[in-house]
């Protein structure tokens, strides 16, 4: 049986989503999800020229791993995946997996 390993990777620089994890195993799927920019404006002196602003921005990237796997697997790659740290990214790991009474019902997410 297989079971696949889904992580979202959240980062503010697209350095962190290029190689995480310092290379990716056989099987791998990589998805692009959407950024998401905010934007902010700052008057740069509250008390005289209200003209004078400021603005900055805040990019966020996601991507999407997916990882295919087998079942007796899944415990060497998820201690692998649990002690790998990717700094400057937020990341999230869930589980689906499908099993034999599972056939025409859609994966569950564990």
């Amino acid at each position: 049986m297989t079971t696949k390993i889904r992580i979202v990777i959240r980062s503010f620089e697209k350095k962190f989503l290029e190689n995480p994890f310092g290379g990716l195993p056989r099987y791998t799927r990589q998805i692009g999800l959407p950024e998401s920019r905010v934007k902010y404006t700052v008057l740069r002196s509250p008390h005289i020229d209200k003209k004078s602003r400021e603005q900055f921005e805040m990019e966020r990237k996601k991507q999407l791993l997916v990882i295919k796997t087998e079942t007796h697997e899944l415990r060497k790659k998820f201690f692998r995946l649990k002690r790998q740290r990717i700094f400057g990214a937020q990341y999230s790991i869930k589980f689906a997996c499908k099993t034999r009474s599972d056939k025409g019902k859609p994966l569950m997410t564990l």
